[in-house]
């Protein structure tokens, strides 16, 4: 009877160790890049950020992190991120995950990118600032699963988790507020890990998140970029590679697209092409590289997988506990500002509240209007902050500063 009793505390201990060892998400950390505040204070003068904007009073230390994530079988495999620490800020900060834009690259590049100086001016004001690399793509396994929700949330959620881990050996305090936001990829990863959060991971709490020319509505404003005239067509294979990997709607997703890209797609698609090379290979008008009984297929069949797949990972049609702020550019070619309008109509539809519309420029396109957006986001963040519960759109000096640095900034 003791050898049982032994035998059974000795299976529930290990139970127990295999528990707590895959509860560790961190793997391990090193410091990748320091920018001292002079050089912020730069880089913001040309960029024309008004100084009451943005004076930054910290070094700003960033470190690229390796921790466990999940694929979408729910196998272990490894993400990466960087996280943008202020050094020697004297109180606990809130928490911003900002989610980068489409990227098809593989690994991390030596120098500072126009993405990171948006996470350098967060963490300038005093946020703790985490930029997951996403599935796929960084240093991480497998490959990237685009515009894919749940894979979208499952990083940023594992790379909070790992961060936590992170706070004793960098000597930084969090207080309870966590932000979500990002642009253009990211504006949909945003929204996508603040559902994701809702359904799956109700211990962690979002104060607010800040969408960006986000394709929210993958099922319809977004799906008609397909037939027309598009400076982007990797998009579409990049999408299909992606969501055929989740919900299996042919065996092999090369045998949808006609020759000669039947051969050059999946050739280019290896993380070592830049969607620059990749699209000077693709055709003008995305469905032309597609057979056409697959776009016939899309068409005309209510029951063709894709259109499950593209429904599924819409985001237009969920209820947000948290308020939400959507920003857009009127002229963005590359994510039809209407995708904030359904986005923000489905879910006010099923009773949300505080969900903001914030216009960032009409004349801006898609890369110009990044800047804006994300200085709306940190107004909005700011706002709660500073007390408010549901959020308003900023200090009004900074705004009215904003609308000046827009006459300045042309399209």
């Amino acid at each position: 009877m003791k050898q049982i009793l032994l035998l059974t505390s000795l299976i529930i201990s290990l139970h127990t160790f295999a528990l707590d060892f895959t509860g560790n998400k961190l793997l391990s950390y090193k410091l990748w890049n320091t920018v001292s505040k002079e050089e912020l204070r730069e880089k913001m003068k040309k960029n024309h950020v008004p100084k009451s904007m943005l004076n930054p009073k910290q070094d700003i230390d960033i470190y690229d992190i390796t921790y466990k994530s999940f694929w979408h079988d729910s196998s272990c495999i490894l993400a990466s991120g960087l996280v943008f620490v202020p050094r020697g800020f004297g109180k606990p900060m809130a928490e911003v995950v900002y989610h980068h834009g489409t990227r098809v690259e593989k690994g991390r590049k030596k120098d500072i990118g126009g993405v990171d100086y948006i996470c350098l001016g967060l963490a300038a004001d005093g946020y703790l600032v985490l930029q997951p690399d996403y599935i796929g793509l960084g240093h991480g396994d497998k490959f990237h699963l685009y515009q894919q929700y749940k894979s979208l949330g499952q990083a940023s959620v594992d790379m909070i988790y790992a961060v936590l881990e992170l706070k004793d050996s960098l000597k930084f305090e969090l207080n309870s507020q966590l932000f979500l936001t990002g642009y253009s990829e990211g504006g949909y990863a945003a929204v996508a890990t603040n559902k994701y959060i809702q359904e799956s991971y109700p211990d962690i709490k979002v104060t607010a998140t800040s969408g960006n020319s986000g394709a929210y509505d993958m099922a319809g404003v977004q799906s008609e970029v397909m037939f027309k005239k598009y400076g982007h067509p990797h998009y579409l294979p990049f999408l299909l590679r992606g969501l055929n990997e989740v919900y299996h709607f042919v065996p092999d997703i090369n045998t949808i697209y006609k020759s000669p890209y039947d051969s050059i797609i999946p050739a280019m698609f290896d993380g070592s092409h830049s969607f620059r090379e990749i699209d000077k290979v693709l055709p003008e008008i995305p469905k032309d590289m597609v057979r056409d009984t697959f776009v016939d297929l899309f068409i005309h069949d209510p029951d063709f997988p894709l259109l499950k797949a593209l429904v599924d990972n819409s985001l237009c049609n969920w209820k947000p506990e948290n308020p939400i702020q959507l920003c857009y550019c009127d002229n963005d070619e590359q994510v039809n500002y209407k995708n904030s309008f359904v986005a923000r109509d489905g879910m006010k539809k099923l009773g949300a509240k505080h969900i903001l519309l914030q216009d960032g420029g009409k004349k801006y396109g898609h890369n110009k209007c990044a800047m804006f957006a994300s200085m709306y986001s940190q107004l909005y963040f700011d706002s709660f902050r500073n007390g408010s519960k549901y959020g308003t759109r900023g200090n009004a000096g900074k705004r009215f500063m904003l609308s000046l640095a827009r006459l300045a900034v042309k399209p």
